[in-house]
């Protein structure tokens, strides 16, 4: 009998180390997955960023050769008020829509400077949208593929357009522009911007997003996302 019970401890206890083992192997399974998945959004998220700020250098390089130093030190403002708001955090997370804009608005600020009146901007967000949480850096990279791929093309004025609502539990982005599209002398960029865009929402928001990129018929080129509504 005592061989007995001792046997079933044994077995008992065997098994309880077996299970804790398991647990603690999935735990850290799940810790590597998830400091791996942290290290792919920072890695996204330092292509953008270095991206962004050497086609703002070298335009701040021209202006300043072609001796337009007020353009220059203008510009200058804006690219500081964008870097100070991005080197604030530590690591790429979710801001406010109304955050998310004032990075797009300096941005657009930037390439009014360069293009002067060939450039004009539309920007239609309802107010119940300001306070949904997006990616950071989610819309400039876009405003930057509209620029470059489209107006950059155009021979007389371009229009870049983005519009922002809340539809019941989801947030609608849109950014156009009248560029080419495919129709004219540029493609549209599919490129780092849109690309890591994709990988980007994918992380935020698995199975739960929509976005489409596409020339539109009238000419010009459109991206459209759909994602969750959540209050900053």
């Amino acid at each position: 009998m005592e061989l007995l019970i001792y046997g079933f401890v044994f077995g008992i206890t065997g098994i309880v180390q077996f299970q804790i083992r398991a647990q603690r192997d999935a735990m850290r399974a799940l810790e590597l997955e998830r400091q791996l998945s942290v290290a792919h959004l920072r890695a996204l998220q330092m292509q953008l960023e270095p991206h962004f700020l050497f086609n703002t250098l070298n335009a701040i390089t021209t202006l300043v050769e072609l001796g337009r130093q007020k353009e220059a030190s203008e510009m200058l403002t804006h690219l500081n008020a964008i870097l100070k708001s991005t080197l604030k955090r530590t690591t790429p997370e979710k801001v406010p829509l109304s955050q998310e804009l004032e990075i797009v608005e300096n941005y657009l600020a930037i390439e009014q400077i360069r293009f002067a009146d060939r450039l004009r901007i539309e920007v239609k967000v309802e107010p119940g949208a300001l306070d949904g949480l997006v990616p950071c850096f989610l819309l400039q990279p876009i405003v930057e593929n509209a620029i470059r791929h489209g107006i950059a093309h155009c021979e007389n004025e371009g229009r870049v357009e983005a519009s922002a609502r809340r539809k019941g539990d989801f947030l609608h982005l849109h950014i156009r522009d009248s560029g080419p599209g495919q129709n004219g002398h540029a493609k549209p960029g599919h490129g780092i911007g849109l690309s890591n865009t994709k990988d980007r929402l994918a992380h935020f928001y698995p199975g739960a997003y929509d976005m489409m990129a596409r020339p539109m018929e009238a000419g010009g080129f459109e991206v459209a996302i759909i994602i969750p509504y959540e209050r900053g």
